[in-house]
């Protein structure tokens, strides 16, 4: 009976351990909920109710004026064809931008993990950044590089005889010229992390593989790129959200143009934004949002599957 006594009062005072352990959390994640609801969900629950009514820049004053309009500025965003040029724009953006990011990132991974051996630091170094420096910085740079006449891309390129295009000014490179912007620009965040997945492989597959007669490639094509897989997985969801998203590139460097074949889905919802059209705007960006978890869900369904 003592035993069973002992044992209660143990178990009583395990338990009201665990209600003051739940109560401290409590207390200390207070602070950050009411921030997150006041500055996040709050925001979030507006604007998708802004998106269902006709919120224009003067409702602003008495927001509760305003009239609901069901799925008409998701029909309106679809049929506008400066947001259907724009969503072109952003699936040219993905589509060639993501896999040369992460073909160049890879790369360069496999390079600083085996290929390079002395100052790997500093290659590091100057690999990652890019992706610390000011997309203004960024921008200036490139325009230089890329301004015609007088850039240096094209003065180097008539040193050989050969005319370079107008980059930014002309419809047919100015696409390209932010991709490739881009891609220098965040590969490096990809690199270090596939760099850190290279260095997870077990060298012993290696060496069994080249024991059994695997050169190179084959070796990092059924040893090291199967194992990869996850942080593939990760790094393509990843780009794609950010490149879904871009904004910056077309709005510092060509501000959409020329004729718009450089305006993204982002920057079509933050020209309506100012044009006041809060309704519209709000409607644009949950598309985006739909689009983001449809290319997810696709990425993850690919690969997920042998992960």
């Amino acid at each position: 009976m003592t035993v069973q006594t002992g044992t209660t009062g143990t178990r009583r005072r395990d338990d009201s351990s665990r209600r003051r352990e739940g109560r401290a959390a409590w207390i200390l994640a207070i602070p950050f909920c009411l921030l997150f609801l006041a500055f996040t969900a709050w925001p979030v629950i507006q604007s998708l109710f802004m998106s269902f009514t006709d919120t224009r820049a003067r409702d602003l004053r008495n927001p509760f004026a305003v009239n609901l309009v069901g799925f008409d500025n998701f029909a309106k965003a679809l049929s506008d064809p400066t947001f259907r040029k724009a969503a072109g724009n952003t699936a040219y953006f993905v589509l060639v931008g993501m896999p040369l990011t992460l073909v160049v990132a890879l790369a360069a991974a496999v390079a600083l993990d085996k290929g390079i051996t002395r100052f790997r630091a500093i290659f590091r170094l100057g690999f990652y950044m890019p992706v610390i420096t000011s997309i203004v910085a960024v921008a200036v740079v490139w325009r230089f590089l890329l301004q015609d006449p007088g850039g240096l891309i094209n003065t180097v390129l008539g040193w050989v005889g050969i005319t370079g295009p107008n980059w930014l000014g002309d419809p047919n490179w100015s696409m390209p010229s932010l991709i490739l912007m881009a891609a220098w620009r965040n590969f490096g965040t990809a690199m270090i992390i596939f760099l850190a997945g290279l260095q997870a492989v077990p060298a012993e597959l290696h060496e069994a593989a080249a024991i059994d007669g695997a050169g190179a490639w084959k070796r990092f094509r059924f040893v090291t790129l199967p194992l990869l897989r996850p942080t593939l997985l990760f790094v393509m969801v990843t780009t794609a959200i950010g490149y879904l998203q871009f904004f910056e590139e077309p709005y510092v460097m060509t501000k959409g143009g020329p004729l718009n074949s450089t305006i993204s889905l982002s920057m079509s919802t933050y020209q309506q934004f100012g044009f006041g059209n809060y309704g519209l705007a709000s409607a644009m960006s949950y598309l985006i949002f739909v689009v983001i978890a449809i290319v997810t869900a696709i990425q993850f369904r690919l690969l997920r599957e042998r992960t």
